[in-house]
């Protein structure tokens, strides 16, 4: 499992993520980016405001297969809005461990483009209508695309997934 968990800072995972992107028609735009200790700091260092940064959350059904939860950096998951969307009465975040099984991506530079599996996406609906930056495979680096063509290219459900923090 050595190999695995260090995808995510040797290029492997960026170059899964671009492969994906361009194998979807997506344009995204990868910038590389000093290390963040939050992701307000984060924000600052990109330009942006954290609303701007969507988080793509590895969840975990109780069956033991995953989603994506794709949330703002300004927003907190609903957990009651998502288990009634998907229709299970219980999901969860996985150990870190997990996360990285499930995608082939550690923590920090986590994204469905490239996962290893590809599982089902849902984005919340204030992600919309906007270019957002996202995980782009690696540590230390940022991708910027557009919401709605990412969302469409994932086939992602759109709904009301989020509380504010």
């Amino acid at each position: 499992m050595a190999g695995a968990a260090t995808e995510g800072t040797d290029g492997v995972g960026r170059e899964r993520f671009l492969a994906d992107a361009a194998a979807r028609g997506l344009q995204v735009d990868v910038v590389k980016r000093p290390a963040a200790r939050s992701l307000a700091e984060a924000a600052g260092i990109l330009g942006i405001t954290p609303a701007d940064i969507v988080k793509s959350l590895v969840v975990k059904h109780k069956d033991g297969t995953f989603l994506f939860a794709l949330i703002p950096g300004d927003r907190q998951i609903s957990w009651p809005k998502l288990r009634a969307l998907v229709g299970v009465n219980k999901l969860s975040l996985p150990p870190a461990n997990v996360a990285l099984d499930a995608t082939g991506y550690e923590r920090g530079t986590i994204t469905p483009l490239g996962s290893t599996t590809s599982w089902p996406v849902y984005a919340d609906a204030t992600i919309t209508g906007r270019r957002i930056s996202m995980g782009a495979g690696a540590h230390g680096y940022s991708a910027f695309v557009d919401a709605d063509t990412l969302t469409s290219a994932l086939g992602a459900v759109v709904a009301d997934i989020s509380d504010p923090a």
